[in-house]
């Protein structure tokens, strides 16, 4: 995907770009292309860039720790607004409060707009935290057939003879 050019989207018929999705996004694994769409239209102080995209990735089980295959579909919207001091270095301290209203994406009007940054950011937020292969998954199974009956070493034999006083 081309990056967009924000002046030159100011001459474009009604203010519109919309881009069709179908590749692979650098840096993100997935079996298959990102298939979807990007809108993005100019609306003089700021940009609103929607988009609707799929994929399919492989994903581990937190719990068994084996592959599966997860649906990721994405459908928003959001607002970035044009500053003429966006993405300027600023001099400010390591540590500072930041206001709420402070947190809000922004790129300079006379800069370039990157689609597919903006799609790569939107799948990462739809990645599941919680990663199961289903919800009954029983996790890590152990293996009672390989338990030996002798303690391989017998500095644990005292240990093992306490183990078998214990009830149960």
């Amino acid at each position: 995907m081309d990056a967009i050019f924000i002046p030159q989207l100011t001459k474009a018929p009604e203010r519109t770009e919309e881009i069709q999705v179908q590749e692979f996004l650098p840096g993100l694994e997935t079996l298959t292309p990102i298939r979807g769409r990007i809108r993005v239209q100019h609306h003089g102080n700021y940009l609103e860039v929607s988009g609707q995209a799929e994929t399919i990735i492989t994903c581990t089980c937190n719990r068994c720790l084996q592959q599966y295959n997860h649906r990721l579909a994405v459908k928003t919207k959001e607002i970035i607004w044009l500053d003429e001091v966006a993405n300027q270095p600023q001099d400010l301290p390591l540590e500072r409060e930041v206001a709420m209203e402070d947190l809000v994406e922004t790129l300079s009007p006379n800069g370039y707009f990157f689609p597919s940054e903006w799609l790569y950011e939107q799948m990462c937020l739809e990645m599941p935290q919680r990663q199961l292969c289903d919800l009954n998954c029983p996790g890590i199974l152990d293996s009672v057939d390989e338990k030996p009956e002798k303690p391989v070493d017998s500095r644990w034999a005292g240990l093992e003879a306490l183990k078998k006083q214990l009830p149960g």
